[in-house]
């Protein structure tokens, strides 16, 4: 119930409005001083203050400027009589929700009331909202502990402090978005929106008006004036993700709006100034599409003065059982699900699989698992088909990046099949040996040399070999 705390010199008044508010089902306070209202306000969690204005001991200002420094999260309205309607507007402009005159209705109070309580109610979802969003993109919620993703943390802490134009790029699902949006709630514009778009999702002449907006009438359609995102995100983040795909007319506007710092609506005539900074995100290397004559090399440059690159997920093996387990919590809690873990060979398996889908195809998995799983344990009978197979380690879609190294990615495939074949023969080296095609003391070589001693199926350990095992080819 919501309290409501009323201050008048009247009695009479108090105690009519006392039972009218009661009966709309608040928690009603009264106070004939103005002094004892004071230290109400103080100890009680007041929603809302009703307050005359002209009373002897303190004026209704006076209450007023008290409430707005100490608990400025409380509206106030006021009551007033003809002769201080003045003084009711000054209350206004000085912090006041509303007020009303005497002999004020009662309807109309009502009204007043609820208004001014449903205002604080929007003000407080905002704020958790907020609260919320920051704590959504904090770096403690971008999982992930590989030294290439602590290189993007660092990256996205200094670039949050300017307003540079940013570009990221990496493959599809390595989380772009997230990092764009992480940039915006560590900037100075964290309290103003943060909007997107995709730029491939839009053909020419919508992705247009999205962007810069459109007047009536010009084009089917346009019935009424329609503000663009630049608009929409005044004096906040505008994130234009896969840029690569604009048509070349739409880079050129775009263009246009960077270096002006002005749009102009479609069909409209009139300049209007924006204060936005962009950052634009592609999994396309927009130099190439440059050289193709498939992407303008000014807008390049206007783009791309602050530039890294997110990481694929296969670079970022560290990262995968980190990313998993917080996926199974977070889908867990959202279908209402008692919390599940995985059983060491699912790991295993994501830790051998490539993701060409990278995070995004990760997060889609665990929702996929636990929407389907019951049991508190998920194992490998819960995973698909498409992740237990050695052709889901062979289509790994390698390519020759920066920082590459050979002999450490040939190690890395290696271990991947390795550990595949260890999965497959449910840890039993001759079964796993026969299926690598080598004999059984170059598996242990490679068991002792990928550190898979310990490597577990089913949860359990499986018994290392004795060394007169060894001396036999195969396992017995």
């Amino acid at each position: 119930m919501e309290k409501i705390l009323i201050i008048d010199d009247e009695k009479s008044i108090l105690d009519l409005l006392s039972v009218v508010f009661k009966k709309e089902g608040y928690t009603v306070f009264t106070s004939i001083s103005a002094v004892k209202a004071l230290e109400l306000i103080d100890k009680e969690d007041v929603d809302l203050v009703l307050t005359d204005i002209k009373m002897p001991q303190m004026s209704g200002m006076e209450i007023l400027k008290h409430v707005k420094e100490s608990r400025p999260d409380i509206p106030v309205v006021m009551i007033t009589a003809y002769g201080t309607i003045n003084q009711a507007v000054q209350a206004f402009k000085q912090g006041a929700v509303d007020y009303v005159v005497k002999p004020f209705d009662i309807d109309e109070l009502k009204i007043v009331v609820a208004q001014g309580l449903e205002k604080r109610r929007l003000k407080q979802e905002n704020t958790l909202l907020k609260k919320e969003f920051r704590e959504k993109y904090t770096f403690s919620n971008m999982v992930g502990k590989s030294k290439s993703i602590r290189e993007v943390y660092s990256l996205i802490e200094k670039v949050s402090a300017s307003d540079t134009t940013v570009m990221i790029t990496g493959e599809s699902g390595t989380g772009k978005e997230v990092a764009a949006r992480a940039i915006h709630v560590y900037s100075r514009r964290r309290e103003r929106p943060f909007v997107s778009i995709n730029c491939a999702a839009l053909p020419e002449n919508l992705l247009e008006s999205e962007l810069f907006g459109h007047m009536k009438g010009s084009f089917t359609g346009a019935i009424v004036n329609k503000k663009g995102l630049f608009e929409v995100a005044e004096s906040g983040t505008l994130f234009l993700d896969e840029v690569s795909e604009m048509s070349p007319l739409t880079q050129v506007k775009l263009l246009r709006s960077l270096q002006e710092r002005k749009i102009r609506r479609v069909g409209g005539t009139e300049e209007i100034p924006i204060d936005v900074r962009i950052i634009g995100a592609t999994n396309q290397d927009l130099k190439k599409r440059i050289g193709e004559g498939r992407f303008r090399e000014d807008l390049f440059y206007r783009l791309n003065v602050i530039s890294f690159n997110m990481p694929p997920l296969r670079q970022r093996k560290d990262d995968i059982p980190l990313l998993a387990n917080h996926f199974l919590a977070e889908f867990c809690e959202k279908q209402g699900k008692k919390q599940k873990r995985f059983a060491p060979e699912v790991i295993n398996v994501f830790e051998a699989y490539p993701w060409p889908g990278n995070v995004r195809e990760l997060e889609n998995m665990v929702e996929r698992i636990v929407a389907i799983e019951d049991r508190e344990t998920i194992t490998n009978k819960s995973l698909p088909d498409e992740l237990l197979t050695p052709q889901a380690i062979s289509d790994s879609g390698l390519q020759i990046e920066p920082g590459f190294d050979l002999n450490l990615t040939l190690d890395e495939i290696t271990k991947s099949y390795v550990k595949q074949a260890l999965i497959m023969s449910d840890s039993r080296l001759k079964e796993t040996a026969a299926l690598l095609g080598v004999n059984y003391r170059s598996l242990r070589y490679l068991i002792d040399k990928f550190e898979l001693k310990d490597f577990k199926k089913n949860g359990q350990n499986r018994q290392e070999p004795t060394d007169r095992q060894l001396e036999s080819p195969w396992e017995s």
